[in-house]
């Protein structure tokens, strides 16, 4: 029997995930991986700038919790820098000094319980 898969794909690890029909990016964490399809909490790379003002300014965030199914998925890549360039991780950690990790954590979990830590979710507690 095989076991659990492991690997740097793992819940919890961010990612850029580029899609097709229609062709977009999606810049988050991963929920969960499955032959059916890819779970992430994140936000379009499009609105990436405009994600790190919000947050910056105490604006209220509630990350997209969003499943592309697989037939979208073109490819998925972990968020590193490249070379002298940060990664978008790093980015987002210096421009709202808030680590990646916690604010694209679910804000709730399926029961409808508050957040372990609400010291730093703050501001993703509001919705959008």
């Amino acid at each position: 029997m095989a076991s659990k898969s492991q690997g740097p794909f793992l819940p919890g690890a961010l990612v850029i995930a580029t899609l097709c029909n229609p062709r977009e990016k999606f810049w988050g964490m991963i929920l969960a991986l499955a032959p059916e399809g890819l779970s992430l909490s994140g936000a379009e790379l499009a609105s990436f700038e405009d994600l790190t003002v919000m947050v910056r300014d105490g604006e209220p965030f509630t990350p997209a919790v969003v499943f592309f199914p697989m037939h979208r998925i073109e490819r998925v890549e972990l968020d590193l820098p490249d070379g002298g360039l940060p990664s978008l991780s790093q980015r987002f950690l210096t421009k709202t000094g808030l680590e990646p990790s916690i604010a694209l954590a679910p804000t709730l979990n399926m029961a409808g319980n508050e957040p372990h830590d609400t010291s730093q979710t703050q501001s993703a507690q509001e919705p959008a």
